[in-house]
């Protein structure tokens, strides 16, 4: 399943969940905030090795960094990951 590394504060979050919900993919909600030390390390890691960025997504694996929200750019990276997801 789809994770969703988030925090309830981040705009880029709430529009990218939002589109997830608008075209029925599911996905696991992950706030980063409450997160033990490993999983914000390999967060920090996917992004950079600076600082943990979100929205970070993994799926079976395959990992998108923490962007800013484009719906296109969105759509293209779930589909690179293998996600699921409605024709345009």
């Amino acid at each position: 399943m789809l994770k969703v590394y988030s925090a309830k504060w981040c705009p880029h979050c709430h529009q990218t969940i939002d589109y997830l919900n608008d075209n029925n993919i599911e996905f696991e909600y992950v706030e980063m905030e409450l997160q033990p030390k490993q999983v914000i390390d390999k967060i920090v890691e996917i992004n950079g090795g600076e600082d943990w960025v979100v929205p970070t997504l993994e799926y079976n694996g395959e990992w998108r960094e923490g962007k800013i929200y484009n719906e296109k750019e969105l759509y293209s990276d779930l589909k690179r990951m293998g996600v699921p997801v409605p024709s345009t």
